[in-house]
């Protein structure tokens, strides 16, 4: 990843007065200081552009969606061929069913809580067989649950929540990568939807699982804040929040850019939108409380279920080298700590490369993710903790042209990677 000069926009050459404006940009009989500010801005205004019809879906946009198009239908077709190629049973005459590939792994957990619940006929925490869903917050439970009100299978309303999902989180990413340069033409938006799309854990964005949702809300949220609307990032946050904990982290980097781009004497007020992202993390922990009677019920759920007691970032390193390397493991688990040890190099690599650059806010967002996947028992799902690292995406598609040949090797090095980790995911071999 590059560490030079990031990318700024180029000055702007001077313009001679509108017609029917005055040489400061404002109307006649207008002063200066009630031009519109931009944290005044409403939530199309502030989120979408200049102008409400930010809602149009540009040429960029278009080629965007038509990116996101083809490689689900790229991963539809590896789902197809892997049930056929891949059965449990090599002597089988038919295949599964066609949705039987994405019932995998924490797909259960949320469909379990959208069909039954948390705490079913009042099983819970210590009950013989207990599956510790309490570990998973339940803003994905309950959106699959209304959507099942139209989509009688369950699975098909998985699949659709993350479909319709995706594609507002690769519009939105593309935006993102677009404010780092004024040039329309530039491939930039493009070249970072194409390298978050086939990065070697993107078959979760097709999945019923919560990436696909959480970064239809981040994203957007991001993306508002850095137009300066508060209020509707502040809203979003809450929202991605109650989908992931990693809305907390979010939530840290929107207040850290709060503080570092508002006027806090003018915009105060808006601290309270600021704040709001942690509601639902408040709401969840005083709900499992209620039903348990331990105000730390999430924690410790992921504890018994995936290892993730408070060890130190050296502890959590060693004990992932050790599975990885001293044959403790067997294969399969392996090379998938392999890849948690490379994956949280890159990680680091990520961070290091935000702080050169004084991006505060995304690297307060970075910190916060390692953190929390390098201070378990040992490193668990980091690899599909990039998928949520969108300074990542913007940054190598920007190297990327730059530097030609890092196109060229992503994809000659990443892509079969992704095809891969796709068909160990489909055909429920995934260890991570």
């Amino acid at each position: 990843m590059a560490t030079s000069t990031p990318l700024r926009p180029p000055e702007q050459p001077a313009h001679p007065p509108v017609r029917g404006t005055s040489a400061t940009g404002t109307r006649p009989g207008r002063m200066p200081s009630e031009r519109r500010r931009p944290g005044r801005r409403g939530p199309v205004f502030g989120l979408f552009g200049a102008r409400r019809s930010g809602f149009r879906l540009g040429h960029d946009d278009r080629n965007v969606l038509l990116l996101y198009v083809l490689t689900r239908v790229g991963v539809w077709t590896t789902a197809y061929c892997a049930r056929w190629l891949f059965a449990e049973d090599r002597r089988a005459r038919e295949a599964g069913t066609a949705l039987s590939s994405w019932g995998q792994w924490d797909w259960w957990h949320y469909l379990h809580i959208a069909q039954e619940g948390y705490f079913p006929g009042g099983a819970g925490p210590g009950t013989q067989g207990w599956d510790n869903r309490e570990a998973f917050f339940p803003g994905f439970p309950l959106v699959l649950r209304a959507v099942h009100v139209v989509i009688p299978d369950w699975s098909v309303a998985g699949l659709l929540i993350s479909f319709v999902s995706g594609a507002v989180a690769v519009l939105a990413l593309a935006r993102l990568a677009r404010l780092h340069v004024r040039d329309a033409d530039s491939p930039l938006g493009q070249r970072a939807v194409l390298f978050f799309l086939l990065s070697p854990c993107a078959v979760f964005l097709a999945a019923g699982y919560t990436e696909s949702l959480f970064l239809a809300l981040a994203l957007p949220a991001w993306l508002a804040a850095r137009r300066g609307n508060w209020a509707l990032a502040g809203i979003l946050a809450c929202l991605a929040t109650g989908v992931r904990v990693s809305g907390l982290f979010l939530a840290a980097a929107i207040a850290a850019h709060f503080i570092a781009a508002a006027d806090l004497r003018e915009q105060w007020r808006s601290i309270t939108w600021i704040a709001l992202p942690a509601l639902p993390a408040a709401v969840y922990t005083w709900y499992l409380h209620a039903h348990t009677g331990d105000w730390m019920a999430w924690s410790h759920a992921q504890e018994r279920g995936w290892y993730r007691d408070f060890h130190t970032p050296w502890e959590a390193w060693q004990n992932t080298w050790k599975a990885a390397f001293t044959h403790t493991q067997s294969t399969g688990y392996a090379v998938m700590f392999q890849a948690e040890l490379v994956t949280m190099v890159v990680g680091l690599v990520l961070l290091g490369v935000l702080l050169r650059r004084r991006k505060w806010p995304e690297a307060v967002y970075t910190a916060l993710s390692l953190w929390a996947l390098g201070t378990s028992y040992w490193y668990t799902s980091v690899p599909r903790a990039t998928l949520l690292w969108w300074p990542m995406w913007v940054m190598l598609a920007a190297w990327s042209l730059r530097r030609p040949w890092v196109r060229s090797a992503y994809l000659c090095v990443v892509a079969p990677l992704s095809t891969v980790l796709a068909l160990t995911f489909l055909t429920g071999r995934w260890a991570g």
